[in-house]
C-alpha cells in the first residue's frame, strides 16, 4: 500500500515539475528574435508615441506588462508547460499579416502583426496554460498601438459634438451667451473651436489602460476589470465635457485662460479628478458587491 502510495506521489510529483532553466532562455530568445525582425515597424511605433499626444501612455504599456508578469514569477515558473504546435500557423500568420501590411503600407495591421507573432510564439513553445497565464499582459499590449485613423475620426467628432453641446447647455444655464455652429461655440469674448485634441479621446485611451491596470494589480476579482473598462467610457466623457465647459467660462473672464500653459494645467487637472472618479467607482462597486455577496440566503 505504500508502495504504491509513494509510486503515485512521485508521477504526480514528475507531472507537476517546473520547466528547467534553459526553457526560459529559450523563450526569451525567440521574443528577442521576433523583436529583431519587427524592430523598423517598432521603432516607428516608438516615435509615434513621442510625436503623437494621445499616445503619451504607449511608454509606460510595456512596462506595465512585464511587472504584471514579474509579480506572478513564482507561480508561472512553478508550472510545467508543453509545445503546442498550433503556434507555428499563428507565427506563420502573422508573418504573412506583416508582409501584406508592408505591401499595402498599413501600419495598424503592421504593428498588430507582431502581438499575433508574440502570441504564437508562446502558444508554441509554452502551449495553451502559458498563453492563459500571460494571456492579460499580452492583451494589454494592444493599448500601445493607436487607433486607425478611419476608426479615430469615427470616434473623436462624435465626442466633440457632445462636448459642444453639454458646454452649450451648462453655459447657457449659467447665464453666459453662447451660439454653437457644430464644434465650435460663438462666446462674448471669442469664439471656442472643440478641435480633436479636445475630443477626449486621449484620456479615454489611457484611463482605460490604467483602469485595467488598476483592476488587475489592486482587485483579485477577474470581472472587476471590464466592469472599470466600461465604466472609463462616461467618466471619460463626462469629465472632457466639463473641461470644455470649463474653458468656456475661464474665458470670460480671461481670453488667454482658454490657451496656453493654463489650458494644459487644466486638462491635468480634469484628468486626475478623471482618474478619482475611477476609484470612487472601484470603492462603491466593491461596497455593493460586498453587501450583495453577504446577504442573508
Amino acid at each position: 500500500m505504500s508502495q504504491t502510495a509513494t509510486a503515485s506521489e512521485t508521477v504526480a510529483g514528475e507531472a507537476s515539475r517546473p520547466n528547467p532553466p534553459v526553457f526560459w532562455y529559450a523563450l526569451a530568445a525567440l521574443i528577442a528574435g521576433a523583436l529583431l525582425v519587427y524592430l523598423p515597424t517598432l521603432s516607428f511605433l516608438v516615435r509615434n508615441w513621442i510625436d503623437d499626444e494621445d499616445m503619451g501612455h504607449g511608454f509606460f504599456v510595456p512596462l506595465v506588462a512585464g511587472y504584471l508578469i514579474w509579480v506572478k514569477r513564482d507561480k508561472i515558473l512553478q508550472q510545467e508547460y508543453t509545445p503546442n504546435y498550433w503556434g507555428l500557423p499563428v507565427v506563420l500568420l502573422g508573418a504573412i499579416q506583416m508582409l501584406v501590411a508592408h505591401l499595402g503600407v498599413e501600419l495598424f495591421l503592421a504593428r498588430v502583426a507582431f502581438l499575433v507573432t508574440l502570441v504564437g510564439i508562446v502558444l508554441f513553445y509554452g502551449g495553451t496554460r502559458l498563453l492563459r497565464t500571460l494571456a492579460f499582459p499580452l492583451g494589454l499590449l494592444i493599448f500601445m498601438i493607436p487607433i486607425p485613423a478611419i476608426i479615430y475620426n469615427q470616434i473623436t467628432f462624435p465626442l466633440q459634438l457632445f462636448a459642444s453641446q453639454v458646454a452649450e447647455v451648462t453655459l447657457g444655464f449659467l447665464g453666459i451667451p453662447v451660439l454653437r455652429e457644430g464644434n465650435i461655440l460663438e462666446l462674448p469674448s471669442q469664439r471656442l473651436s472643440v478641435v480633436e485634441a479636445c475630443s477626449g479621446i486621449r484620456s479615454l485611451l489611457a484611463l482605460s489602460f490604467l483602469s485595467l491596470t488598476y483592476a488587475a494589480v489592486f482587485d483579485d476579482k477577474r470581472w472587476m476589470r471590464p466592469v472599470l473598462l466600461i465604466m472609463t467610457v462616461p467618466i471619460a466623457i463626462l469629465s472632457n465635457a466639463f473641461r470644455v465647459t470649463l474653458t468656456g467660462l475661464f474665458s470670460e473672464v480671461n481670453p488667454e485662460f482658454a490657451k496656453g500653459l493654463f489650458h494644459t494645467m487644466e486638462g491635468s487637472v480634469i484628468y486626475l479628478m478623471s482618474l478619482a472618479m475611477l476609484f470612487l467607482t472601484h470603492r462603491l462597486i466593491n461596497r455593493a458587491w460586498s453587501r450583495y455577496a453577504h446577504r442573508p440566503a
